[in-house]
């Protein structure tokens, strides 16, 4: 049963009200959040008929506000602040057009892909190097005692600081996995993907813009110094927004062949590099333990024919390393500031950005760090 339906039945039939939400949910076949919902929204609206027909409900205005039709909420989710006050967060189901969005964005950002040459970089004859450069979980948009400007320039300080201490090898290829809650919420909703509430510091649609245009900024530059594979990562703050930055991504760099996107529909990507196999996930779903054997089930022609595997993740915004049969899974280091939440819950780690040096025969030589300071 639609949700303004299971309303005008409970205000109809007011019996129903003094039913738990759990009784409702099996009385019409609906889910718990969907019978709380209803029967706050039937109660409100009652007793706002009793002392006004034209008041409009919370719900009612928060809907209109934003634009949502009752009908598209998938799920809302209830919580109390310190105060006791009542607040909610909507999800919708506008999964269901994802196709269509895609096609959408890629075809937009293409109408603006220029023709890029081919650049000729300098040949070495020094051993052939990959460079990664990781920076998981920036977070854009997240409200910190940074500006978005400030965040900005320490993302792309730490890339020309990762780059500057790179210089001196023989850079064939820059990898850059990006993603991996690379944007603070969802957008309109200002949650998770699974719905936790987020403070961000600015609207959605300039979060997405921001973002996108400091991915490019970022690609341009690198560019000039190898040709770059971009790996999307989708996290769980940014699920939905990440998969269409990386086809707005796509789209842009359509005609660069100096640049190529990977933005696979599976969340877990995988690269070969001579004898490396890297697999790339945010690490908030998957046991750690069992990558190892994901990644042999999912590729098991690239794990046959390679000789160092690793697993890259983000998600916990600190370094943590551990080797399961040969694999090494690694969490990587963030370099995003803390929120209040964060502050408040005494959670701290080292804000640090990393690149590992990929040997085309001779597996991983090392990792470069550039650390973080509190301000810009």
């Amino acid at each position: 049963m639609k949700l303004d339906k299971l309303i005008e039945t409970l205000k109809s039939k007011r019996g129903y009200l003094k039913k738990g939400p759990h009784a409702i949910s099996n009385i019409f076949k609906v889910s718990i959040n969907d019978a709380s919902l209803a029967m706050l929204e039937a109660k409100s609206q009652l007793r706002n008929e009793n002392t006004s027909e034209n008041k409009i409900t919370e719900f009612d205005t928060y809907l209109k506000n934003n634009r949502i039709d009752v009908n598209d909420v998938k799920s809302v989710k209830f919580w109390q602040t310190s105060k006791g006050e009542q607040r909610f967060s909507v999800v919708t189901g506008s999964d269901n057009n994802i196709e269509e969005i895609k096609k959408d964005i890629e075809e937009f950002a293409a109408s603006y892909s220029p023709e890029v040459p081919k650049i000729k970089y300098k040949k070495s004859d020094k051993p052939r190097i990959a460079l990664e450069i990781s920076l998981p979980d920036i977070h854009y948009g997240k409200l910190t005692d940074l500006s978005i400007e400030e965040a900005e320039l320490q993302f792309l300080s730490t890339i020309f600081n990762l780059v500057d201490k790179a210089s001196g090898l023989n850079i064939e290829l820059i990898i850059l996995p990006i993603g991996n809650d690379g944007m603070n919420s969802e957008g309109l909703r200002l949650t998770t993907t699974a719905g936790t509430p987020q403070h961000d510091s600015t609207g959605w649609r300039e979060t997405f813009r921001g973002y996108c245009k400091l991915m490019t900024t970022a690609i341009n530059w690198l560019k000039t110094i190898a040709p770059v594979q971009v790996i999307i990562v989708q996290g769980n703050h940014d699920f939905e927004r990440m998969f269409y930055a990386g086809d707005f991504l796509n789209g842009w760099y359509r005609h660069d062949n100096n640049v190529l996107i990977d933005n696979g529909l599976s969340t877990r990507k995988y690269f070969k590099y001579g004898v490396n196999m890297l697999m790339f996930t945010h690490g908030d779903k998957e046991k750690t333990s069992d990558l190892p054997l994901i990644m042999a089930t999912e590729e098991p022609l690239m794990f046959a024919s390679s000789k160092f595997r690793e697993a890259h993740c983000g998600h916990y915004h600190k370094e943590m390393v551990n080797e399961y049969r040969g694999v090494k899974v690694r969490f990587i280091p963030s370099i995003c500031a803390n929120d209040d939440w964060h502050k408040t819950m005494g959670y701290e780690a080292l804000r640090a950005g990393q690149a590992y040096i990929w040997g085309y025969e001779t597996g991983l030589e090392g990792f470069l760090q550039s650390n973080v300071n509190d301000r810009v």
